[in-house]
Order: C-alpha cells, then structure tokens, then sequence
C-alpha cells in the first residue's frame, strides 16, 4: 500500500508518495501555490498517480500539512508543519538535533530530543525579513532570478548592511543602496545575512549540533555558509530540502496506517 504527504504551503505545494511499510519514496512533485489551493492539490495527486501507473485505491491514507493543510479534501486527517518537518528531516538525518526551516513565508527553529520529538521551537511568522519572501523581493528588484541569487552573493567583496527589520522597509533601503551605486552582489549577500541574523535572535547560542537546514531557501547556495558563520556552529543542507514537510507528512500517515504510536 501507499501513503501520501501533501505539505501546502504559503509559496508551492508539494507531494510525495511512499511505500507504507518500507517507507521508500515512490514519487514526489511540487506546483507553485495558487488561489485554488485544493485544485492544485489535486491535480498535482492526480498527475502523480498517473505518472507512475498507480491507482487510486492503492492509496491508503493521505495527511496534509502546511497554512493550507485544512483545504486539502483528500486528505484523511492533518498534522502541524512542525512534526512534519521534523518527521521528515529526521528520517533523512537519523542524528538531526536541530532543524531550522525557512519557507516563503516564516521560518522555524525547532529543537529535537534524542528520539527526534520535537521539545520546543521558535518561529518567525510575523515579518517576512527572515523569510524566503525577503529574497523574493531582492531579486524582483535587482531582476535576476532566485536560483541565481546565491552564485552573485558568492561574489561579494562586502555584504551591504540592511539595518531594516522589515521587508518593506528593507525593499526601500535596498532602492537607496542602488541609487548609491552599491554593487548588486553585496546588496544579495547583504540579504543573506540579514535573514541569518533573524534565526539568531530565534536560537540564541545555545544551540544542539547536528543542524540542519531545510525548506525552500536551503536550496539557495550559500545560505548554509552564512548561517554557519552567523551562528558559529556547522550547518548542513538536507536531503531534498523542498521536500522534507511532505516527506514526514507522508510516514505519519504510514505510523498511522500501521498502528504506531505518535
């Protein structure tokens, strides 16, 4: 039997498919999030199962985590991005102690025991300057994509200051900084650092090694770098970071389909 893990988050959807006993990944896609939440969804379900030649009965359980978790009607029940991700991230890297998770639209600080539970965390969900939504902005203005954004901030000769807690003040200082002449590469690694500096004010420095880095900003170079240095501590990347919330959405409902206990 099958499982599936469907995160819905604030920037793309992502799906993934396992095999309900040996916890293989069988399939996995993502689309970017629209207005129709629950039809995007679907149709990424849908296209998955064709893709790979399965049927929908084969499907035994589906949970849905992420902002649009509760939107997603095929899904047989929900559990918070926060266990997802640990879930997920955990199965990926067994002595993961520390995860930190920056999406499009928050980021997450939380800290695992020894048997991968999640014993407290921290988030940022009230200000887009530590998000993914802050390099969003930075490359609509500078006109370059977000893929090429960590190659240019590799560049950098000296990371510009961005002193400004918000993301729409920040846009504005970025403007200046530009109408200064400050090369584009600064202004990026600049950016960098300013989100590196919001998961600081949510860590502290008492933080457990090994940390990992997931979400969607992970799979910018040069992200894992700039955190190492700002938190002083070594950081690596996860496995198929984009992925990791639908991953562990989809092994709690194999524990689930199998009886196991939360």
């Amino acid at each position: 039997m099958i499982c599936a893990g469907i995160d819905a988050g604030s920037r793309t959807i992502k799906i993934v498919l396992i095999d309900a006993d040996s916890r293989a990944v069988i399939a996995k896609g993502v689309i970017d999030q629209g207005v129709e939440q629950n039809k995007l969804a679907l149709e990424l379900f849908e296209g998955l199962l064709k893709g790979n030649d399965i049927n929908r009965g084969d499907v035994a359980r589906i949970v849905a985590t992420g902002y649009g978790r509760n939107i997603v009607s095929i899904a047989d029940t929900t559990v918070t991005e926060i266990t997802c991700q640990a879930v997920g991230v955990r199965h990926l890297v067994p002595d993961a102690m520390t995860v930190i998770d920056i999406g499009g639209q928050d980021s997450k600080l939380l800290r695992l025991d020894r048997d991968g539970k999640v014993r407290d965390f921290a988030m940022n969900d009230r200000c887009a300057a530590g998000t993914g939504r802050f390099l969003e902005v930075v490359a609509e203005r500078l006109e370059v994509g977000l893929e090429s954004l960590g190659d240019m901030a590799a560049k950098s000769k000296k990371p510009a200051a961005i002193s400004s807690m918000c993301v729409v003040f920040a846009e504005t200082e970025i403007i200046g900084l530009l109408a200064a002449g400050k090369a584009r590469e600064d202004i990026v690694a600049g950016v960098q650092a300013a989100i590196a500096t919001r998961v600081i004010t949510m860590a502290g420095r008492n933080i457990d090694r090994p940390i990992i880095l997931t979400g969607g900003v992970a799979m910018i170079s040069g992200m894992d770098t700039v955190l190492q240095s700002a938190l002083e501590q070594s950081v690596a990347v996860s496995p198929d970071p984009q992925m990791t919330g639908a991953l562990g959405a989809a092994i709690r409902a194999s524990d689930q389909l199998n009886g196991a206990k939360p």
